[in-house]
C-alpha cells in the first residue's frame, strides 16, 4: 500500500469514501469527536489549546472536511438563511447592488440569502413571507427599489425582520434608507460652491425621494440666501423625456443672462433629458450650464456626454446595513429598535459641473 501524504489524509479519505466527517477529522487529527465540535461550533476558546484546534483544522482542511450546514442549524435552531423579499428585482437597475451588499455581509457571518420577487403585490409578498417563515429562514430583509412608506407584509413581525430603502406605514419596524434631504444639499453644493445662483430643479413628482431632495436642495439655497423662483421647480416625472421637456420649459426661448446657469436633476435619466435638451438648445455643458444627477445609474451617468456629476444612492451599503441588522438581532435574539438610519450619498464627481458662466 502506497504511504498517505502529510498527515495521511489522502489514505484516510479514501477509506471512508464520499463526503468526510467530522468522525473522519478526529481520527486524522488524533482528537476526540467532541474536540472536533468544540472547533466547528464555536465553542473551543477555553476548552481546547490553540495548538490542538489547529491540528483539526489542518485535519479538516486535507481531507476536504465542512460542517453539515443542516444539522449544525438544527443544534442551534437556525438554518444559516436569510430571505429577502422585494418588489422589482427583476426591472431595477439598483437591485443587483442592494443583493450583493446583502449577500457579502450574510456570507461573511456563513449566511445565504434566499430571495424572492413579489412584483409589487401584496398578496404574493404575503406568501412570500409565509414560505420564508415556513423554511425557518432566520430572519428577513424586505427592501423596496424605490423609497417610499410600505404596508408592512403580513408575517414579518414573527421573526427579526428589517426594511430597506423603505419605511413602515405603521413604523412597527427599523429601517435603513438613504438621507435624501442631505442628498439634496450636497447637490445644491456642487452648485453653489463653483458660483452658480441662478438654478432650478427638474424632474421628480410628490413621492418621498422627491420631497426630500427638494427640501434639502432648497435648504443649502437659503442658507446662502439664494431663491429658486417657482417656475424653475418642474415637476416632471422620472424618464428621459420628462427631463427633456422639464428642461425645455426652463430654458427654451429665454435669454442667457436669465435662464439658470444649473439644472438638478431628479434623477440620471432626468439628467440625461436636459442634456439633450441642452445640446438641441445650442446650450453648452458645463460652459455655459452645470447639470448634476442622481443615482449613479450603472452603465448610464458615466457614458452621456458630458460624464455626468451626480449624487450616488447607498444601495450596496443599505443592504450591508439591513443584512447587519438583521444578523445581529439574530446573534442577540432582540429585535433593534424601530427606528430609521439614513446613509450618507456619495458625490461622484465627472464632467457635468463646471464655474457659472460670468455674466
Amino acid at each position: 500500500m502506497r504511504a498517505a501524504d502529510g498527515m495521511g489524509g489522502t489514505e484516510e479519505k479514501r477509506q471512508t469514501g464520499g463526503r468526510p466527517t467530522s468522525k473522519d477529522v478526529a481520527r486524522l487529527a488524533g482528537v476526540s469527536h467532541t474536540a472536533v465540535s468544540f472547533v466547528f461550533n464555536g465553542r473551543a476558546e477555553g476548552n481546547l489549546s490553540p495548538a490542538t484546534q489547529e491540528r483539526i483544522r489542518q485535519a479538516a482542511a486535507q481531507l476536504g472536511y465542512r460542517p453539515d450546514p443542516v444539522a449544525r442549524g438544527l443544534r442551534r435552531r437556525r438554518t444559516a438563511v436569510i430571505g429577502l423579499v422585494t418588489d422589482e428585482i427583476a426591472s431595477s437597475p439598483f437591485a443587483g447592488r442592494l443583493l450583493r451588499g446583502a449577500m457579502e455581509t450574510a456570507w461573511a457571518s456563513e449566511h445565504l440569502v434566499l430571495t424572492i420577487d413579489s412584483g409589487g403585490d401584496p398578496a404574493k409578498e404575503d406568501a412570500a413571507v409565509a414560505e420564508l417563515l415556513d423554511r425557518r429562514v432566520d430572519g428577513i430583509i424586505y427592501a423596496a427599489m424605490s423609497l417610499r412608506r410600505v404596508r408592512v407584509p403580513e408575517g414579518l413581525h414573527r421573526t427579526h425582520s428589517v426594511l430597506a430603502n423603505c419605511v413602515p406605514e405603521d413604523d412597527s419596524l427599523p429601517a435603513v434608507i438613504p438621507a435624501e434631504r442631505a442628498g439634496g444639499r450636497t447637490a445644491a453644493r456642487l452648485l453653489l460652491d463653483e458660483g452658480h445662483r441662478r438654478v432650478a430643479m427638474v424632474g421628480g413628482q410628490e413621492d418621498m425621494a422627491s420631497v426630500d431632495r427638494l427640501r434639502g436642495f432648497r435648504d443649502a439655497l437659503r442658507a446662502e440666501g439664494v431663491t429658486v423662483p417657482k417656475e424653475w421647480v418642474v415637476r416632471s416625472g422620472g424618464e428621459i423625456s420628462g427631463g427633456y421637456e422639464g428642461a425645455l420649459r426652463v430654458l427654451d426661448g429665454v435669454p442667457a443672462d436669465r435662464r439658470p446657469t444649473g439644472i438638478f436633476c431628479y434623477n440620471d435619466r432626468v439628467a440625461a433629458g436636459v442634456l439633450h435638451a441642452a445640446t438641441r438648445l445650442g446650450i453648452a455643458v458645463p460652459a455655459e450650464l452645470s447639470v448634476v444627477g442622481y443615482d449613479d445609474q450603472e452603465h448610464m451617468a458615466a457614458y452621456l456626454t458630458p460624464a455626468l456629476t451626480t449624487v450616488a444612492l447607498p444601495h450596496r451599503a443599505m443592504g450591508d446595513a439591513a443584512a447587519r441588522l438583521v444578523l445581529d438581532s439574530i446573534d442577540t435574539g432582540r429585535t433593534p429598535p424601530a427606528t430609521v438610519r439614513r446613509l450618507a450619498c456619495e458625490v461622484i464627481s465627472r464632467a457635468s459641473v463646471g464655474p457659472a458662466p460670468s455674466r
